[in-house]
């Protein structure tokens, strides 16, 4: 039986991408703003755009906060894209300092550039896999579209580094827990190889 994922819907966009993405690689996706839903799931992904704030609040106002905290508190499988890594996070600096779901220790702060590098950085990149890494080859580009970026406290959860104007955390991992700043639905055969070892994982 293919494996069912659960994806988080906060009114935050790129849903059914992500949806389709998973249903090439043969998984049964559905999305979902029930809190019961989300609590019960096995694999879980919380993928989204737009600004740190706004997400939170969407997060707590449909009662999502809570059900998603216990997923990843439980180690249960967990995959988070662009807004859904920075989320993970106690802090986001994006319009004032708002509170993230504190998963993980550390901030989201902006991008601070030299000229001539624009915000946000977009288009394609590669990434740098530290430790043990995933079904992507290390050469492989993904996809970006980001003003913030992650700084994670402990450095042992940085999965992965990308160079914008200097290295920044485009990837974090612990336990069952994984997340991406880039997006693996747009990622062409390198975000799908990762989208599969997700559901592969045990």
């Amino acid at each position: 039986m293919p494996p069912m994922v659960t994806i988080v819907d906060y009114g935050s966009g790129n849903l059914r991408s992500v949806q389709k993405a998973f249903e090439r690689l043969g998984a049964e996706a559905r999305i979902t703003d029930d809190p019961n839903v989300v609590a019960e799931a096995d694999r879980l992904v919380l993928p989204g755009v737009g600004a740190f704030g706004d997400a939170m609040r969407e997060l707590r106002t449909r009662g999502l906060v809570e059900p998603i905290r216990a997923h990843l508190a439980a180690d249960r499988p967990f995959f988070g894209i662009c807004m859904g890594l920075q989320l993970l996070f106690e802090t986001g600096w994006e319009g004032g300092r708002h509170e993230g779901l504190a998963a993980l220790e550390g901030e989201v702060v902006r991008f601070d550039l030299a000229a001539g590098l624009k915000v946000p950085h977009m288009g394609w990149n590669t990434v740098a896999w530290h430790g043990a890494r995933p079904a992507a080859a290390a050469a492989d580009w993904f996809y970006f579209v980001h003003s913030y970026h992650a700084r994670p406290r402990d450095a042992a959860v940085v999965a992965a580094v990308t160079d914008y104007g200097g290295p920044f955390c485009s990837a974090v991992s612990r336990g069952r827990l994984f997340a991406t700043q880039f997006h693996p639905e747009k990622s062409q055969q390198a975000g799908l190889r990762l989208l599969g070892s997700f559901l592969a994982a045990a």
